[in-house]
C-alpha cells in the first residue's frame, strides 16, 4: 500500500464555510405543554438555510449553492438531511432545536 493512500485515509477532508444568511428568532420550537418532551430533533443551521433558499425562497439548488458558497450535491444532502429530521419531529411530536455547527474560524489574512 502506497503511503501516499494511508495519509489520504487518515485526513478528513478540511469542511468548507458555508454562508448563511438567516437567522431565526428562536433556536427552539416543540409541541407546548408536553410534561415529559422527547429528545429533541437537532437541526444544523446550513440544513436551515438550505431549507429557506429553495423551499421558501424558489430558488433551484444550484443558485442556493452560490449563495451558500458550497456545491449543488451538498445542497441537496442537506434538503434531504434537513427535510428528513423536521417531518420526523412532526410526526412523532419531537422538538426542534437549531444548533449551529461549530466550524472553523476562518483564516486572518
Amino acid at each position: 500500500m502506497c503511503i501516499c493512500t494511508e495519509w489520504r485515509r487518515a485526513m478528513p477532508r478540511r469542511r468548507k464555510w458555508r454562508r448563511c444568511a438567516c437567522r431565526p428568532r428562536a433556536n427552539w420550537f416543540g409541541p407546548a405543554m408536553i410534561p415529559e418532551p422527547p429528545p429533541p430533533v437537532n437541526l444544523g443551521l446550513d440544513e436551515l438555510e438550505a431549507m429557506r433558499l429553495v423551499d421558501l425562497l424558489g430558488k433551484d439548488q444550484a443558485a442556493a449553492g452560490e449563495e451558500m458558497g458550497i456545491s449543488r450535491g451538498t445542497v441537496q444532502r442537506l434538503l434531504y438531511a434537513g427535510r428528513a429530521k423536521v417531518t420526523l419531529a412532526l410526526l412523532e411530536g419531537r422538538p426542534i432545536r437549531i444548533v449551529r455547527e461549530a466550524l472553523p474560524l476562518p483564516r486572518q489574512v
